[in-house]
Parts: structure tokens; sequence; C-alpha cells
């Protein structure tokens, strides 16, 4: 049975990522925060795990080394976002988003790097916000700049291996913090999007299993924005 990881693995896209690679055979470790999840998953383990705390981080490689002799998929999803304008931004919140979001995996990549085989796989969540600037948090959308650079970068540490390295790039997706907003905002955003709605997680998780089950597809930032034009 193959091994994956995935960060803020047990809601949303998450979730869904999670699910999926369950369906293939996979036998998946996830880290989450908040709530403990209760929902029992065969071959699913959830940990709680503040990716801001570099102590806990280690503790879940710890967890996950002593369970595996090998690591055949990593799905970098988890990220945060703390909704201030540029000026109340402080340098803790700074520092927690790019953490959880770009540090956190970089750690984890490379503390596991000799436990991942020839042809394995490595997804991270990237987002339009990497793209695209957005006025509404102008730190996440530069920890998902930094992803994106990131995925770029470590193919060049995995080359000859056939282990590739990509990136699923969403627009705005119906995860549960998403059905959360107003009604009129989900419209407006609606009305930016040429299909008019938001992507399923299934229509997201399926742009992970395209990279996961394409070995020539490396380097690569997969957008699934539902044609976002931005007006």
């Amino acid at each position: 049975m193959k091994n994956a990881i995935v960060t803020g693995g047990t809601s949303g896209i998450g979730l869904g990522v999670a699910k999926m690679l369950l369906s293939k055979g996979y036998k998946v470790f996830a880290t989450y925060v908040g709530p403990e999840f209760t929902e029992e998953i065969d071959n699913f383990f959830p940990m709680n795990v503040d990716q801001t705390s570099r102590n806990e981080l280690y503790k879940f490689l710890d967890f996950v080394k002593s369970e595996c002799t090998s690591i055949d998929c990593i799905i970098c999803n988890a990220g945060m976002t703390i909704r201030k304008s540029f000026t109340e931004t402080t340098d803790t919140d700074w520092d927690k988003m790019m953490e959880v979001a770009v540090n956190s995996h970089y750690i984890i990549i490379r503390e596991l790097y000799p436990l991942i085989p020839s042809g394995s796989r490595i997804v991270f969540t990237g987002s339009q916000m990497g793209l695209h600037p957005h006025a509404t948090v102008l730190a996440y959308g530069v920890t998902k700049a930094a992803v994106h650079a990131l995925v770029k970068n470590l193919v060049k540490e995995f080359e000859g291996t056939g282990t590739t390295v990509n990136a699923v790039v969403p627009g705005f997706v119906e995860t549960p913090w998403q059905k959360e907003k107003p009604e009129q905002i989900k419209k407006n955003i609606y009305n930016k999007t040429a299909i008019h709605r938001f992507a399923s997680i299934d229509e997201i998780a399926d742009a992970f299993r395209f990279c996961i089950d394409n070995p020539f597809v490396n380097g690569s930032l997969i957008e699934v924005n539902g044609g976002y034009c931005y007006k």
C-alpha cells in the first residue's frame, strides 16, 4: 500500500483530495487544526497539528516516520488567512501565514526526502491570489506566490527521479468557508467567473488526480478557475 500525506486534510479541498487518494488505495496521514475530527475512515489517520508550531510539525513528522518506510505522495494543502488590512497586519500575522503555507511544507519535504521513492508525486494547493494581486489580504497572496515559486524550484531537487512537483491553482471553491459568505458577495464573485458559480470540491480534486496520474506533468501551475476574468 502506498502512503500519502495531506496537510489541512479534514475539510474542504484537503478532505476531497484525501478521499480521492483513499479511493486509489493510498494510506493517508493528514494534518488539521480546530475541532476534533471524529469521522472514522479506513486507512485515514488525521492528526491535530498546528503548522505554525515547529514543535508540533516535527512531532507529526516523527509519527509518520515511525509508521512508514516510504512516502509516495505529499499534498501540501494547508494555508491560512488572517483578514486584516495591509497596515493592520502585524509581524506575527505575516509570520503565521508564511509558516503554514510555505515554511512548514518546505520542512515536510526536506525532512521526508530520504523516504520519497522515485516516481512519487508532490502537489501543492496554490491560488489565483498568488497570480493576480487581490485587495483583501496582501499577505495571503504573497504566501501563495511563494508556493508557486517553491513548486518550480523543487522540480530541480527531484530532477532525474521521476518524482513530479506541481500546483493546482483554484479560483473560488465551494468550501465550507465560502458557503458562509453572504449571498450578495457570492453573486458578485459568480459574475466575475465565466461559468457563473464556484468550483465543486470534486472538480478541484480531479485536478489533483490529473497531477498524480500523469507522470509528464511537472513544474506546472494547473489553473482551475472557471474562467475567472477579474471584471
